[in-house]
Parts: C-alpha cells; structure tokens; sequence
C-alpha cells in the first residue's frame, strides 16, 4: 500500500521503529533521538551516517 502511495505522487509520514522494512520504501528519513532530530536525507544517508549507527542503528546494521 504505502510503495502504491509513494510512487502515485502522494506524501507519506511513517513513524514505526522498523528502520529495514521502512528504508526499503521511502525516499527520504528523519532520525530523532531522544526527541532531537539528529540526521536527516536519503536512505543510503541514514545508513552511512556514524551518529546515527552510534545511538540508533549500531555499527552491524546491513539493509
């Protein structure tokens, strides 16, 4: 449903703790951390960021 959304045009907020199934389908991400945004940009941005592999990810995480 949401990848039909995204690729209709329409805008979609997803808030969910599921950072593999969610990169997957959109095209821009917001990292907030303890109520702090503390990266925001692509998916591949998110994932080669190192605070955000240091406070969300950790430094194994592979998509």
């Amino acid at each position: 449903i949401i990848e039909h959304l995204r690729d209709s045009g329409l805008g979609v907020l997803i808030t969910d703790h599921n950072v593999r199934e969610t990169l997957a389908v959109c095209e821009r991400a917001y990292i907030v951390s303890q109520g702090h945004l503390i990266a925001h940009g692509t998916p591949q941005q998110i994932l080669e960021d190192e605070q955000v592999k240091r406070v969300y990810l950790g430094e194994d995480f592979r998509l």
